[in-house]
C-alpha cells in the first residue's frame, strides 16, 4: 500500500496493530478522523492515555476498575462467597449484562494454553486459592469457553481446590462447544449460569 504522506503511513500502521483491523480498515479509521473536527481526536486520544495511564486492576478480582477494589466487589448487596471464575474482563461484562448473577467474580487474564506459552503460573490462580484457603468462598463457578484450552484450565483449578471444602461448579453446556462467552446471547448466558451443575459431572461427559 503506498501512501502519500509519512505521517498517514504511520497513523495507518499504528491503528492496524490493533486486533482484527487490517491497513485498509485502519486507513479508513484514520481518513475518518482527518474528516473529524480536530477536538474529536483530541478526544479519543486523551481518552486512550488517561485509560493507560490510570487504570486500575481490583485487588481482590484483577476486574478492570477505576479504584483499588472495584464497583462489584465493594457492593455491600453481592454475595461474597460465590465466586464466578471467568478469562477477562469481557466475560465480566457479558455476565453482569444477564443480569442473573449476585456474586463476585475472579478474572484469571487468560486461559492455559502450552502452544501460546500460557502456563497456571501466568494466570491469576495463586490469590484464587488462597481466597478459598480464607474460608470465605462457599462455591467456585467456573464460566470459562467450552475449549480444550478452557477445560485444561477448568481442571487445573480443580485439583489445586480439592484440599479444601469449596463446592465447585460449571456453567451449563447451553454454551456452544468453543464459543466465547461475550457472544452468547444474555438469556442463554443467564440460563446456563441459573443451571450450573456439579463440576465433577462435567468430568464424567468428557
Amino acid at each position: 500500500m503506498e501512501f502519500s504522506s509519512k505521517l498517514l503511513e504511520n497513523a495507518v500502521y499504528e491503528v492496524s496493530q490493533l486486533p482484527g483491523i487490517g491497513k485498509r480498515t485502519a486507513l479508513r479509521l484514520v481518513l475518518h478522523l482527518l474528516r473529524q473536527p480536530e477536538s474529536q481526536t483530541k478526544n479519543l486520544t486523551s481518552a486512550l492515555l488517561n485509560l493507560r495511564q490510570e487504570v486500575k486492576f481490583c485487588k481482590s478480582c484483577h476486574n478492570i476498575s477505576d479504584f483499588e477494589i472495584c464497583e462489584i466487589c465493594a457492593n455491600p448487596k453481592r454475595e461474597k462467597a460465590l465466586v464466578c471464575v471467568v478469562e477477562d474482563v469481557r466475560d465480566v461484562m457479558a455476565i453482569e449484562n444477564t443480569g442473573q448473577f449476585r456474586g463476585i467474580y475472579h478474572v484469571l487474564g487468560g486461559k492455559i494454553s502450552p502452544m501460546d506459552g500460557v502456563g497456571p503460573m501466568d494466570l491469576n490462580v495463586a490469590s484464587l486459592v488462597e481466597k478459598v484457603k480464607e474460608g470465605t468462598v462457599d462455591e467456585i463457578i467456573f464460566a470459562l469457553s467450552s475449549t480444550m484450552e478452557g477445560d485444561t484450565t477448568n481442571f487445573y483449578i480443580f485439583k489445586q481446590l480439592q484440599p479444601y471444602k469449596v463446592v465447585t461448579s460449571t456453567i451449563a453446556r447451553g454454551i456452544a462447544v468453543g464459543d466465547e462467552l461475550e457472544y452468547a446471547d444474555e438469556v442463554t448466558l443467564g440460563r446456563s449460569i441459573l443451571h450450573r451443575v456439579p463440576f465433577e459431572n462435567s468430568l464424567k461427559n468428557e
